[in-house]
């Protein structure tokens, strides 16, 4: 087979593979500031509000990655606008670590407005966090 014939299945294959690579509206890590690395294995639950019957329902639980990461929260395929509540499962986090905690979860609830990426991390110690809109 030829090179360039070569090169040519190759380029396909990429823009395919890339092409089918699927979207997500919704990430979040966590940093633990206490030893200024990403908190691994934490639980995070993900609810949606219902305004009409004033209750939440669950929409996906996921738990981070090495990286403190979870990138794949909401697929960018359907309208996602809504009031949404990320649930950080902290105290198991700390118990693993042998450290004593104050929360043994945090809840952060925000709203989605567009069809923008929505970024919500946290910073993590025992005894405080902090969270921002990121990008």
């Amino acid at each position: 087979m030829k090179k360039t014939t070569l090169t040519a299945i190759f380029a396909l294959f990429t823009v395919i593979t890339f092409a089918q690579k699927k979207i997500y509206q919704l990430s979040s890590h966590i940093l633990d500031v206490s030893k200024g690395l990403p908190a691994s294995g934490v639980t995070i639950k993900l609810e949606n509000y219902n305004e009409d019957t004033k209750s939440w329902k669950l929409v996906d639980e996921k738990v981070t990655n090495e990286n403190g990461r979870i990138g794949d929260f909401l697929s960018s395929e359907k309208n996602n606008n809504g009031i949404y509540k990320l649930t950080y499962y902290t105290s198991e986090y700390f118990k693993k670590n042998n450290t004593q905690s104050f929360y043994p979860w945090i809840e952060v609830v925000f709203e989605i407005k567009d069809e923008n990426h929505y970024h919500v991390p946290i910073t993590l110690s025992a005894y405080g966090y902090s969270t921002y809109r990121g990008n």
